[in-house]
């Protein structure tokens, strides 16, 4: 076994040693072919892979020539996504710096406690945080340089202003280098940056290439529309590094409006997309919209289309049923990778009955982030699949935590040893903090998260995810989030009471004619809705909310915002 190990790590090595020889490769192979591209106000903005290669380079030999800048050092960029920013990350990599990306929606206070946790010498920005780079110059003593994506009117140096230089020599690093610092989603003021090294990244890609056949088999798959921010790990591994692999051509979006993704989907012939629960959510509730207000006989070949449709085993059947709905997304898309939060079975079932695959994943930051894809079980939407070809999974029992182990895991917290301790053991098992069940043919199954865990009066435990299973049932609820809000007096002082915080939706809610006629009718829908629940897993308190829910920017439901919201009604 150990001698398994080390041959995979010299092998790790010698691809590590050779990354910028990947990328270079990878260049020439598809040189001719768009790699990444996005609409403007002038048209259509498009790299092809030699394109991009020739811009990766130019920004790399400023870093290098003109700023100077050393291998180790930090390259913080703030910006949406788009295509130079995918160069700026290519060009970190050669010129030897760790790249550092930054969640636009993060506060300046926020990203000051970031960066002064992370010492970046450089800061890439897109023209709408310009101002503030320029502030965080004179704030942070570690940074010296600002580049824009941009043009500008001011004495800060653009990507199209740099000097056509592409032949400097590149940096090489050893696999277990460090490639990216990623902080996690709601940082505040202790910052908690994820180390993700070469070998990390390595790994996932060599494990995605083994399930590519899993995904397409032998259709042709050319492009993809992605909506996910670039400063999510999920993104960038998969979405970018992964997809470009693969020499496909990855198309972003401005606006996630369904209007607009769908004209990008239709004129890109867009086939596939990774994307977070959330936004398969949002386009089943517009095309259900669209039905609800079609004429009847259109609405009863649906129902009739729909029931059947569960009996055939034949995508390509199920899309000929659906041929309306798969126009509407261009003709050609063909499934999507699901991940960055537990996705509602209703929701997956949908869509794979209409014809759409959708591959349920399952990771974390600290996994680089994928620990297992559903490839194979497609009749089981709520399995996250079998663990990657590197990665072990197992579950304690004791505490029934998935615990994972393999190249992926990241090198640590940075600058955090004591935090980094805590999470990976003696042994190198990463504990994810999640629950969960494997099954006997290896699939996984999520139920739960240890953190989120309510804790009752009489010791009994709940997980807040299977009571929001059990209530997003009802179709008049945009949104359910449970949580567990502590009781601080009495006898029961430390325990925890189960409230569900419901937000309907608004064709629902315009029924009404005032807010308690409203709640009275949520309140009876929550009450029937949890009868299937054990009694102790029932809300004893229910919230009606008319605006969404807080949210992280990969749209997970901040529960702790919303807990000390509702503490303090």
């Amino acid at each position: 076994m150990k001698m398994k190990s080390s041959a995979r790590d010299k092998k790790m090595e010698r691809h590590a040693k050779n990354i910028l020889l990947f990328l270079e490769n990878k260049t020439y192979d598809y040189k001719n072919r768009v790699a990444l591209g996005i609409r403007s106000s002038y048209g259509w903005i498009e790299y092809t892979y030699q394109g991009l290669g020739r811009l990766s380079r130019k920004i790399a030999s400023y870093l290098i020539k003109d700023i100077g800048v050393q291998k180790g050092d930090r390259i913080a960029i703030l910006s949406e996504s788009r295509p130079e920013y995918g160069g700026a990350v290519i060009a970190s990599v050669m010129s030897g710096m760790i790249t550092v990306p930054l969640d636009i929606k993060l506060t300046k206070y926020e990203l000051k406690s970031i960066l002064s946790n992370c010492n970046p010498s450089v800061i890439i920005v897109s023209e709408t945080f310009l101002q503030t780079a320029k502030e965080l110059l004179q704030e942070i003593e570690s940074l010296k340089h600002i580049i824009s994506f941009d043009n500008n009117n001011e004495n800060i140096t653009s990507i199209n202003s740099m000097p056509e230089n592409y032949e400097e020599k590149w940096r090489h690093r050893s696999s277990k280098s460090t490639a990216l610092i990623i902080y996690t989603s709601g940082t505040t003021g202790a910052p908690k940056g994820v180390e993700i090294s070469f070998e990390n990244i390595l790994s996932q890609l060599n494990d995605m290439a083994i399930l590519y056949k899993s995904f397409f088999a032998n259709r042709k798959i050319a492009s993809l529309l992605s909506i996910l921010p670039m400063n999510h790990l999920f993104e960038l591994t998969v979405g970018f590094s992964v997809i470009l692999s693969w020499g496909l051509s990855v198309y972003y979006t401005k606006s996630l409006k369904p209007k607009d993704i769908l004209s990008i989907m239709q004129e890109k012939n867009i086939n596939f997309m990774i994307v977070v629960p959330a936004f398969l959510k949002l386009l089943k509730n517009g095309i259900e919209a669209e039905i609800k207000n079609s004429p009847l006989h259109t609405r009863i070949l649906f129902s009739l289309f729909y029931s059947i449709a569960k009996f055939i085993p034949f995508y390509s059947v199920r899309k000929l049923l659906f041929r309306k709905i798969h126009k509407k997304f261009g003709g050609n898309f063909f499934g999507c990778i699901s991940g960055g939060a537990p996705l509602d079975v209703s929701v997956g079932e949908f869509f794979e009955r209409i014809g759409i695959r959708v591959f349920q994943g399952y990771g974390l930051t600290e996994t680089s982030p994928v620990v297992c894809v559903n490839c194979d079980k497609r009749g089981d939407v709520a399995s996250v699949g079998r663990p990657l070809n590197s990665v072990e999974a197992k579950v304690d029992e004791e505490t029934s935590e998935l615990l994972v182990r393999g190249p992926s895991v990241m090198k640590g917290y940075y600058k955090n040893y004591e935090l980094t301790r805590q999470v990976i053991d003696k042994d190198n098992w990463f504990h994810t903090g999640d629950i969960a069940k494997i099954s006997k043919d290896g699939h996984i199954y999520i139920t739960g998260r240890i953190k989120n865990m309510i804790v009752l009066s009489g010791g009994k435990k709940v997980f807040p995810e299977e009571v929001e299973a059990a209530l997003s049932q009802s179709e008049s609820f945009e949104e359910v989030c449970v949580v567990g809000i502590e009781r601080v007096e009495g006898g029961k002082a430390g325990t925890e009471d189960i409230v569900a915080v419901i937000v309907p939706k608004e064709d629902f809610a315009s029924q009404f004619s005032n807010n308690d006629e409203l709640e009275e009718n949520i309140r009876a829908q929550v009450k029937f809705l949890s009868s299937r629940l054990a009694p102790y897993k029932r809300p004893v308190n229910i919230i009606v909310h008319r605006d969404a829910l807080p949210k992280t920017t990969t749209r997970k439901i901040k529960r702790k915002e919303l807990s000390a919201y509702i503490c303090h009604r």
